[in-house]
């Protein structure tokens, strides 16, 4: 936990500035792939899927430990070649637990968060789920247990390989030559993105493409098939908190009304999209039906709301950063203060992205968020420690809660006057 957390204080300002340059270089050169609400969505989604992991809110059903203990036949010591095996065995779990999660309705819930946006860029790759509260692909990594890989060794090689996934979300770099051929690419992962018919649940690979090649799920970009991003069933939200619980809430409800007593307990692990007929009919869920001729996901926003949700985000980045830094002091506290923060945060971001959804419920989540703020800053007369770096924090945070509670407020009742005006 707080090795991880050490780690994505170097690893998330990194991030965040090869996102921005990405919108500078497509600015620049008349190709823009970077919408600012998508790419505030998306670090939004970055922000809880780190938060979830340093909190370590994931129940693994097989613990790799104990495969070790039990399965492994030798046991290599730590050199570089353990690295190696290490990195080719995740990558090849990586690319059947890719392939189930597109295959398999109810896996499909743990991977739509990734492929919600319908831009491709890099801040589209931090769009990382939240929902595999329950982790069930630890067993594909068999073949390392059974070579006696150390648990620290994957432990190291897990976040390298996942960090390794991020360059290849974009539009700027075209084919590779003879690297093509070796390790995904962008032009690989941009059909990987893509919802157009020849594309679909194709370059699966997550490092090296040969998976792909190999188990016949490869797809060439195609110079007269342009790429259309987003999913067939378009989450029509910012909120990525709502984009990774979607897929199920449709599926339970599906399960509750269909007729089909059979379908109640087989809709989890049909095809992914798979809806019983019955309920298919009388609730119908929108479906791109022509990918070259759908409106994009945008509600309107002015250049204030813009603003404001870019201050709210760099709050947000202060808060994790506090807690991703300091998580053995705030834990040294009280044990339980990190969960309380984890959920600070998570409340924060489900705010945020109601109002840049225009939800009518924005103001109430920002009030919920703005109490439960105050309730901490009260309760400890600090927060979290933070007083011991700066003596001023509960003052300051004191005031950021009134202005934020203030400004969302006065935003909130001015989009309910433009809503109002438009309709009228």
């Amino acid at each position: 936990m707080e090795a991880y957390g050490k780690i994505l204080l170097i690893a998330m300002p990194a991030f965040l500035l090869l996102v921005l340059f990405e919108k500078y270089w497509g600015w620049r050169k008349g190709q823009d792939t970077v919408r600012t609400m998508d790419m505030i969505s998306s670090l939004s989604s970055g922000i809880t899927n780190v938060t979830k992991d340093v909190l370590g809110l994931t129940i693994v059903i097989l613990a790799y430990g104990w495969m070790l203990d039990k399965l492994a036949l030798v046991h290599i010591q730590n050199t570089l070649i353990v690295y190696i095996i290490a990195f080719f065995t995740l990558d090849f779990a990586g690319y059947w637990s890719h392939r189930w999660s597109h295959h398999v309705n109810i896996f499909w819930n743990l991977h739509i968060i990734h492929h919600s946006s319908e831009e491709f860029n890099l801040a589209c790759a931090l769009r990382q789920s939240i929902s595999n509260i329950i982790n069930p692909f630890t067993f594909l990594l068999l073949p390392a247990a059974l070579l006696g890989v150390p648990t620290q060794v994957i432990a190291i090689v897990a976040p390298l390989h996942l960090f390794a996934q991020f360059w290849y979300h974009t539009q700027h770099i075209n084919k590779m030559g003879f690297l093509e051929k070796i390790i995904v690419t962008p032009s690989h992962h941009r059909v990987h993105h893509a919802i157009n018919p020849e594309y679909l649940d194709k370059n699966l690979g997550q490092i090296f493409i040969f998976w792909d090649k190999l188990f016949g799920t490869f797809q060439e970009e195609l110079p007269d098939k342009p790429c259309v991003y987003g999913i067939t069933r378009p989450v029509r939200t910012w909120n990525p908190i709502k984009i990774n619980f979607q897929h199920l809430w449709l599926m339970m409800k599906d399960a509750w009304r269909t007729n089909n007593w059979a379908d109640k307990f087989t809709l989890w692990f049909k095809p992914t999209g798979y809806r019983p007929a019955d309920v298919a009919e009388k609730y119908p869920v929108f479906k791109i039906a022509d990918v070259y001729h759908f409106e994009k996901y945008g509600p309107r926003s002015s250049a204030l709301l813009n603003a404001w949700c870019w201050f709210q985000l760099t709050a947000l980045l202060l808060f994790i950063s506090y807690l991703f830094g300091n998580i053995a002091r705030i834990n040294a506290i009280d044990s339980s203060y990190v969960f309380w923060y984890g959920g600070f945060v998570f409340l924060s971001v489900y705010a945020l992205t109601e109002l840049m959804d225009g939800s009518k419920y924005a103001l109430i989540w920002e009030v919920l968020r703005v109490a439960l703020g105050a309730y901490l800053l009260w309760d400890q007369g600090d927060w979290f420690g933070a007083s011991l770096f700066l003596s001023s924090i509960s003052y300051i945070l004191g005031f950021y809660f009134i202005l934020s509670l203030g400004i969302t407020a006065w935003l909130s009742l001015k989009q309910k006057r433009e809503e109002g005006l438009v309709l009228g």
